[in-house]
């Protein structure tokens, strides 16, 4: 018996093997989950397609969460094919490549507006779609990053986007809390993943945190995994609303 035998998790955001999504999927497929994954266009159905094989998914499902029809079909699929909901992991980020890199003052209005629909108002859109399937003691975990609390070189329009969506995670908690589900965040460390390679200067950033943090070790999706099943589980039944760090200890170093 896995610690999550039984539970029916959505992920929302895999795009390769190496993204924190796939970890967490990989995770929960080895703790019991089932597991469903969505897509968002045919580019990245073509990858998803192989790793819900892989690791055993029930399903596939489109979903673009700038779409609200697509949001709302998905709802009704997974209702069909489930009725219900106990994870769902969101773990959507985007900003246009320009707006990240330079100044942040320099941010186009179109950019920003991209980075905040995507990065953020996708999770409480998700959480106000999947609502009704939500079991009582459900889960819903989104990802952040450090970017959010302190200035990151070139993080820029997402370090703001995943402020908000931090923000988003504490007032999400409340109202969802009302039906005993859970929502919180996984500050995680940065990881070479697809969405990391359009930060300019990444590779430093790297660099610079296996020299200062106090592990002196970049984390791995693996970790942020097996940080996704804590939460995902009965083991964090009164844990809600919160940012948890899964950086080797990088957030608490001053100067």
């Amino acid at each position: 018996m896995g610690l999550l035998t039984g539970k029916k998790a959505l992920i929302f955001g895999v795009a390769n093997t190496r993204s924190i999504a796939y970890g967490i999927a990989s995770a929960f497929r080895r703790e019991g989950a089932s597991l469903a994954f969505s897509y968002a266009g045919d580019a990245i159905k073509k990858r998803v397609l192989p790793i819900a094989e892989e690791l055993g998914g029930d399903f596939t499902f489109p979903c673009d969460v700038t779409s609200d029809a697509e949001i709302s079909a998905a709802v009704d699929e997974v209702k069909a094919r489930w009725g219900a909901v106990d994870v769902l992991v969101h773990s959507v980020a985007f900003a246009p490549r320009e707006a990240l890199q330079g100044r942040f003052v320099d941010t186009p209005r179109d950019g920003f507006h991209v980075a905040m629909d995507i990065s953020v108002f996708s999770l409480p859109a998700l959480c106000h779609a999947f609502e009704p399937l939500l079991v009582p003691g459900g889960s819903v975990i989104a990802m952040t990053y450090y970017g959010a609390q302190k200035v990151v070189a070139n993080y820029n329009v997402m370090g703001v986007a995943k402020a908000a969506l931090e923000a988003s995670v504490r007032y999400l908690a409340v109202d969802m809390g009302v039906k005993n589900v859970r929502v919180n965040a996984i500050s995680s460390g940065p990881i070479k993943t697809l969405a990391a390679s359009g930060i300019s200067g990444f590779g430093s950033i790297l660099s610079h945190i296996e020299e200062h943090a106090p592990l002196h070790r970049n984390v791995t999706t693996e970790n942020v995994g097996n940080t996704a099943v804590y939460l995902a589980s009965d083991m964090s039944a009164a844990v809600t609303g919160e940012v948890l760090f899964n950086d080797c200890g990088y957030n608490i170093m001053g100067l």
